[in-house]
């Protein structure tokens, strides 16, 4: 049933894309902003429809024929189009005006009754284009403090705590000093200065003047305006660092129909009658803010806003604030003046509690930017930022400091200064270079010297050990080197001598990397092996270890990384290897009977020499500039990349001869509130395969038993891999709702749980397999550790032309990666 209902969706796919023709086109507002998730519809039609994504694009696929269409969003007149669909593709954009206030109150018939603190905030949002600040260009100075506290419980409470005898004197100045310890542990601040450049609708840039931190900004939010933009008056705000999905605003046309606004209370401040209106959500599934809007009478100008989030879709934080206070210059425009940031989370025994007070000042709204003054370069910090004194922040300060944050400072800069000592340096080398038992067996000898900034490792017996290996048990002692220069290059190095038991073979390994141009990425390496070597080690977990997977291999290899310009890579390797097998081994086959294992590949040995290049290119590459490197940012583009691997014939006594291609496309974006996506698309061929062999095939990655393998890179049904020498075809795609769907589902917003559902393709022109497969599973976030957590649970099924229907289930784990703030899949 499966297989007929598999191939019935993808022959239909088919049949229509080919029997219809494509209309796209792009629904906008009165300032030709996109409208999200507007709707298209073929008029006396109801099956023909289709909804606009977040930048307001929408696609429709019509036969030849004459259709009137509508385009409908809530808060804009419906407007219709008339197209004529010939023998091709045709665009068709369209633009929507707002509704007038009063026909906006009718849109819900279930307001019998007045709202005051519904038609306040439908008067605001009438104002919104006059009074949004970053509909104007502008310059401003920023001024950021970030702050963490850090609480801890547990260990010996003070009334457990041994009470000193008669015969001890307590000395008060080192209850003091432990004081001060504590307070130095338990306390993290960060100082910037910026210079924001700002141009709508959406053209950023920023330079930071000044960038202090005492201890660690690892957990604090905010310390660049590039990356988030707390702007209400947009109809989403993508917090992509923050929260898993846009947030719907509640100062916007679609908020007006997302949340209910009740006044709370009426008061005079400086001559002015405030309005406080409370935000509700009407479904917290897609609507994720809740707290005050302050509303100045007659003017309709937001005073100041009290909001927070729900927790469930936060990506980091169990709870988090946001407070804005507005100036109003003019009476005729709200700019932001102040805006805190409250948030925190608790791991254990440790509880972190931040915030972050950013003043706004200096704001010029006829600024002079050049042409090309804002690009894909959002941010410059030069070192002179790094180097601010304190008389630097006494006159650019421009909050003030608690006693316990002056006292904080004081203590931090004193133990910098007593750290940077030599001989402070000196002797906490030495207790880091002191070997001890635990070094030896466990973690690892270092030895560190901090003058030369070099460190090197050697590895501890537990690390060097290989009881489970091909050929039997072996001990591998490698050593590890690495040393970093002031300006961010940096040189490392691992070598490693591995001893087998069985076999009395001596093998091993070393390689050595340089990147001598940390702003561009610039690595130059080289490495040299002999040890063993799997014809498929991206393979299926059941395949990876057995015998016949295995050859001996001594191999060179040459490789260089650079980008050439933003977002455009070349990384070419030259390898050059002899190939072994393995006959004559001795291999432990007692566990043969519980893991089925096979014999060794046997083939005569040969020379390979081989060149493989990977261009990659990001389109619209966005990141921030320091002193010495380069700090990415994404881009709203996919990721091109295109991989040639040639088989040089003769070259050194090579016995090889073959050409392969790829070429491929993947992305990870968000659609509006409904969750975010994530699509890998490939294709390959073996352009010559004159003298292809085994460990030079390629193969798709096979499943595993109960494991769910990443699903942008493998199949989860595929119960065999065969090489392709011809074309073959790939394509995946996953689907997380970011609680955007269950939540809707009475309670279910409160477990936590989240839906994931997608599929795969694969053909292979040589075999004419066509195999495919759809999925779909729950996953849930958890603390781990200090890190992010998710498990899933996950159903697939797949079919093809070579394989029965089968079914089944399967359990994946993955760590949230802080730098990125993006899970693997």
């Amino acid at each position: 049933m499966i297989k007929q209902v598999l191939f019935g969706f993808f022959m239909l796919f088919i049949f229509v894309g080919n029997a219809q023709l494509l209309l796209t086109g792009k629904i906008t507002d009165e300032r030709q902003a996109p409208i999200p998730f507007a709707r298209v519809y073929v008029k006396n039609s109801a099956d023909l429809r289709v909804q606009a994504d977040i930048e307001g694009k929408y696609e429709m696929r019509l036969f030849e024929g004459e259709y009137f269409l509508v385009f409908s969003a809530p808060g804009y007149d419906d407007r219709e189009s008339y197209v004529t669909v010939n023998t091709s593709d045709l665009v068709r954009d369209i633009q929507l005006f707002p509704t007038k206030i009063k026909d906006f109150e009718d849109v819900e018939a279930s307001a019998k009754k007045s709202n005051p603190g519904r038609e306040i905030m439908l008067e605001v949002v009438r104002r919104r284009e006059q009074i949004n600040p970053w509909n104007y260009p502008h310059k401003v100075d920023v001024y950021i403090k970030a702050t963490e506290k850090i609480t801890r419980t547990g260990g010996k409470k003070k009334n457990d705590e041994k009470p000193p005898t008669t015969t001890e004197i307590e000395d008060p100045f080192e209850a003091e000093k432990k004081k001060e310890a504590n307070l130095a542990n338990d306390m993290n601040l960060v100082e910037i200065q910026i210079q924001r450049n700002f141009m709508p609708p959406k053209e950023v840039k920023e330079f930071r003047n000044a960038y202090t931190k005492r201890g660690s900004d690892r957990q604090m939010y905010y310390t660049t305006t590039v990356k988030s933009n707390f702007n209400f008056f947009e109809n989403l705000m993508h917090l992509d660092d923050l929260h898993q999905s846009p947030v719907s605003s509640p100062i916007s046309t679609p908020g007006i129909l997302s949340y209910k606004y009740r006044l709370e209370s009426q008061y005079e401040e400086n001559g002015r009658k405030i309005h406080k209106i409370k935000i509700i959500p009407r479904n917290t599934a897609t609507t994720t803010l809740l707290g005050y809007i302050y509303v100045i009478d007659s003017l309709f100008l937001v005073q100041k806003l009290e909001l927070s989030m729900e927790k469930g879709n936060l990506l980091k934080y169990d709870y988090f604030t946001i407070e804005q206070t507005f100036d109003h210059p003019g009476d005729s425009i709200c700019v932001l003046a102040t805006q805190t940031l409250t948030y925190g989370t608790k791991f254990k025994e440790e509880t972190s509690t931040c915030k972050t007070e950013v003043s706004f000042s200096n704001y010029d709204f006829k600024p002079n930017f050049t042409p090309k003054f804002f690009g894909n370069e959002l941010a410059v910090t030069e070192k002179e930022a790094y180097e601010r004194d304190s008389t630097y922040w006494k006159t650019n300060r421009k909050t003030t400091l608690s006693e316990e944050e002056i006292r904080y400072i004081l203590v931090k800069d004193s133990i910098r200064d007593r750290m940077n000592r030599k001989e402070y340096l000196d002797s906490i080398d030495a207790v880091f270079n002191k070997i001890t038992f635990w070094k030896i067996v466990w973690f690892g000898v270092d030895h560190r010297e901090r003058a030369k900034r070099i460190q090197w490792t050697i590895n501890s017996v537990a690390a060097s050990t290989r009881p489970m290996y091909i050929a039997g048990p072996r001990v591998a002692p490698g050593f590890s080197f690495f040393k970093k220069w002031e300006n961010e290059r940096t040189l490392d190095s691992y070598s490693e001598v591995s001893m087998g038991f069985l076999n009395s073979d001596i093998k091993g390994r070393t390689w050595w990397r340089y990147r001598y141009d940390p702003f561009h990425f610039g690595t130059i390496g080289a490495s040299f092996s002999h040890e063993f070597d799997a014809i498929r080690s991206f393979d299926a977990i059941t395949q990876v270890y057995r015998r016949s997977n295995f050859i001996e291999a001594t191999q060179l290899k040459l490789f260089h990384d650079y980008e050439y310009f933003n977002g455009f890579y070349i990384s070419p390797e030259f390898i050059f290897t002899e190939r072994r097998n393995l006959t004559g081994y001795k291999f432990l086959d007692g566990l043969d009977s519980a893991l089925p294992n096979d014999d060794p590949t046997d083939f005569e040995p040969y020379q390979a020499a081989l060149f493989q290049v990977t261009i990659s290119y990001v389109p619209g590459q966005k990141y921030m500039r320091e002193p010495y490197r380069k700090v990415l940012l994404g881009s709203k583009w996919p990721t091109f990349y295109t991989y040639y691997e040639k088989g040089i014939p003769k070259l050194f006594g090579s016995d090889i001869n073959h050409d392969y291609l790829l070429v491929g496309a993947m992305q990870s974006f968000k659609i509006g509130t409904i969750g975010t996506t994530n699509y890998h698309a490939k294709a390959g061929k073996f352009l010559n395969a004159k003298d292809l062999r085994d460990a030079d095939l390629k193969f798709p990655r096979r499943s595993d038993p109960f494991w769910f393998s990443n699903p942008l890179y493998s199949f989860q049904g595929l119960d065999t891999s065969l090489p392709s020498r011809d074309y073959f075809y790939e394509f995946h795609l996953i689907h997380h709702d970011n609680g955007a769907i269950i939540n809707k589902l009475p309670f279910m917003k409160k477990t936590g749980i989240g839906l994931v559902f997608g599929g795969g393709i694969l053909y292979a022109k040589e075999f004419k397999i066509l195999h495919y497969e759809l999925l779909s599973g729950l996953e849930r976030n958890f603390k781990f550790s200090k890190r992010r957590l998710r498990v899933g649970i996950y159903w697939a099924a797949s079919s093809g032309n070579y394989m029965k229907p089968t079914s089944t289930w399967k359990i994946s784990f993955a760590v949230l990666d802080d730098r990125s703030m993006k899970w693997n899949f």
